[in-house]
């Protein structure tokens, strides 16, 4: 373990797991497993920060005119990792006991938007994402979905900044459109209420 090799560096001794943990259970600590989060570098930091300053003043009314929309992998796996079962020495090679793995997990990718109004439409990707592609998208799925979710109502588009979201024909098409675009910083996930949508379906999965 990690703390147990930095302990043992930091105090020059040779310290057992247990001996490491007696003092981190007496400080009600527990271990957990850590979210991944992307990195940001500090322009990236100060982009949110001013996005965010930039929308402060926005009103409940004014979030509700917003259609989401993203993209997500899902993966069809094989259990939880780091699986505990409870077995005699001899079930070792008893399959109901394995973990089962794949070395390449089916998955497929998919595009979904959704408002206060409701859900969108759900769209399953077949090979790969450009700009030609995504702009189909829009034009059978999200022109649909805006017209059905708002009924004619001004909305406000939000994508991130994937290459085929940013692309100068995607972008030609929005302005020929008239579709107002929500400005969006890089790698922000987190501001997106769509991708609770998705951890909630992930985990019913």
């Amino acid at each position: 373990m990690e703390i147990t090799t930095w302990a043992q560096e930091y105090f020059q001794k040779t310290l057992s797991v247990n001996t490491i943990h007696r003092p981190i259970h007496r400080c009600r600590l527990k271990l957990y497993r850590s979210n991944k989060k992307p990195y940001l570098n500090m322009i990236q930091k100060r982009r949110c920060f001013l996005w965010a300053k930039a929308h402060l003043k926005w009103t409940v009314a004014k979030w509700k005119t917003v259609l989401w929309s993203d993209e997500s992998k899902f993966e069809v796996l094989f259990g939880k990792l780091g699986r505990h079962v409870i077995r005699t020495k001899e079930d070792k090679d008893n399959p109901s006991c394995y973990q089962r793995s794949v070395q390449k997990p089916a998955s497929l990718m998919v595009w979904g938007c959704m408002s206060v109004c409701g859900m969108g439409s759900l769209h399953i990707w077949k090979g790969t994402i450009n700009a030609e592609r995504y702009i189909q998208v829009l034009e059978q799925h999200m022109l649909p979905s805006r017209h059905r979710l708002f009924q004619g109502r001004p909305c406000i588009f939000q994508h991130d900044n994937g290459r085929p979201h940013t692309a100068s024909i995607t972008t030609s098409w929005l302005r020929r459109r008239r579709i107002r675009v929500l400005k969006w910083p890089a790698c922000s996930p987190d501001l997106s209420p769509i991708e609770n949508i998705w951890r909630i379906i992930k985990r019913k999965m």
